[in-house]
């Protein structure tokens, strides 16, 4: 018995999102993700057309995630901008882990992919707020810091339990900012 069309279109997106993270976006194949997913090559490219429509489907809600979170922050008063951001950035990068194991093996293609909405503004966002707002160069440097590291150690694999890496990570990144510790 076929599979309804929305759950075939939900195990393509769940193999390429696995494949996608372990072999790269440039290293899958259609052929590889309609065999994974398993369906023909015809019935995958029914559901999205090109690789790369899929891809835009995997990243879109990482995207907007990245999106609300810079709207929450606009909304937050000074003082607990730091810690929101910090919060907000780490759950998000544990989240969307396997996207951001595809951004990062290829950053400079994948941050441009409109399903992200314009990373570099949604990143200068966050900068400013992890940085207290203040532009100054330690907290801005700090801040630049904390957006790499979180995204390195999201895409790597890091064998933690996720609710102690989500803890270290926050702790560690509060910290690099000069920030206490609850």
């Amino acid at each position: 018995m076929a599979r309804p069309a929305s759950a075939m279109r939900g195990h393509i997106l769940e193999s390429a999102l696995r494949l996608f993270a372990t072999g790269g976006f440039n290293g899958t194949s259609l052929h590889a993700i309609a065999a994974d997913a398993g369906c023909s090559k015809a019935s995958l490219i029914y559901h999205f057309s090109t690789k790369e429509a899929i891809l835009t489907e995997l990243l879109s809600p990482a995207g907007e995630g990245v999106a609300a979170l810079a709207a929450r922050l606009d909304a937050l008063p000074a003082d607990q901008r730091v810690r929101a951001a910090v919060v907000g950035y780490v759950d998000l990068a544990l989240r969307y882990r396997r996207e951001v194991k595809i951004l990062f093996e290829d950053t400079p293609t994948m941050i441009c992919n409109p399903a992200l909405g314009d990373i570099p503004a949604l990143s200068d966002r966050l900068v400013v707020a992890m940085g207290g707002g203040t532009g100054e160069p330690r907290g801005i440097v700090a801040a630049h810091m904390v957006l790499g590291a979180v995204f390195v150690t999201c895409a790597s694999e890091v064998d933690v339990p996720k609710d102690v890496l989500r803890e270290e990570l926050v702790e560690g990144a509060l910290r690099t900012l000069g920030h206490r510790v609850d």
